[in-house]
């Protein structure tokens, strides 16, 4: 899908267009091989720089190439296809040239929403250099806010584990593992990302906009901060749940155990005076209350021996 916007020069406000034009904003969110060749051939953008953002296992990087930059990023993305939120990355491409700005996604991003829907101050499609500053520093918000959220989950899920010790709980906890360790990786690629835009001469960089950067580098640490901190946590916390299941394993076979050992001994004694040979007290009508008490006899310091032993 195709989207052009433009600023509307009487209010200063973004707004849609139906045709490509110079100093416009083209956003694509999957688009086709034939929506792809029609930007291209419009804007002089070279089509492999809009496939490489396109494609799911791309790394976060830089390129240029006869006056087009391209800079990869990736991006949290949220799937709810499941009982639970999955969290996980998708790389985005911002390709600019002295003309045209062209964003290009998988999916719908809610950075890119927020420009759309001006959310954003100071926005100006016109201002190429801020407006990939502020994609940069929306999207280090959006990690922090799904870290904050991956954290929280991560609390609830604990404490219904405390109750359950349900294989659910334990799988939600992997997803969340697993989404912070892409979370720490792509953020750590990002990093090396806005390293590289400050000392890249393809593009121009402003004093005006340097604040902004700085904000860029500020949010985008503390989230690797954030990210790694989690982790840590995240992982001590599986290594304790599987501790305390294994725990839970053996008291329970333990307990089993015991049980056995006390059915076993009423068992073992009324077989030995059910067999069809003369025994003790076969023919005496207290016969089977001797049987009784000799079984109590010895189950009883048995029973109290487990106690002890905390077996029970």
């Amino acid at each position: 899908m195709i989207n052009i916007y433009a600023m509307n020069k009487g209010a200063r406000q973004i707004e849609r267009r139906e045709a490509i034009t110079e100093n416009c904003w083209i956003d694509l969110e999957n688009p086709s091989d034939k929506e792809i060749a029609d930007v291209c051939g419009a804007t002089g953008i070279p089509e492999e720089m809009v496939k490489a953002a396109l494609d799911e296992e791309e790394r976060a990087r830089i390129e240029t190439e006869d006056g087009n930059t391209l800079i990869i990023v990736d991006i949290p993305i949220i799937n709810d296809e499941s009982e639970w939120y999955i969290y996980s990355t998708l790389p985005m491409g911002v390709i600019s040239n002295e003309k045209y700005m062209l964003t290009v996604c998988l999916r719908e991003t809610t950075i890119l929403g927020d420009f759309i829907k001006g959310r954003v101050r100071n926005f100006d499609v016109n201002k190429k250099t801020r407006f990939l500053y502020q994609i940069l520093y929306l999207n280090a918000i959006k990690f922090l806010h799904c870290l904050k959220q991956i954290d929280r989950t991560s609390n609830r899920v604990q404490q219904s584990l405390h109750r359950s010790m349900k294989n659910k709980e334990l799988i939600q906890l992997l997803d969340l593992e697993k989404a912070l360790v892409y979370f720490s990786t792509s953020l750590n690629s990002n990093q090396v990302v806005i390293d590289r835009i400050k000392l890249l001469s393809a593009i121009k960089h402003y004093e005006d906009d340097n604040d902004i950067l700085d904000d860029v580098i500020v949010e985008n640490r503390q989230a690797i901060e954030m990210a790694t901190i989690y982790r840590d946590i995240m992982s001590g916390t599986m290594d304790a749940f599987a501790s305390v299941i294994s725990n839970n394993q053996n008291i329970v076979m333990k307990l089993l155990t015991a049980i056995t050992i006390c059915l076993t001994i009423p068992t073992v004694i009324s077989s030995l005076w059910g067999m069809n040979v003369p025994v003790p007290f076969s023919d005496k009508p207290w016969g089977f209350l001797v049987v009784i008490i000799s079984t109590i006899a010895v189950l009883v310091p048995v029973i109290i021996i487990m106690i002890r032993k905390n077996m029970f």
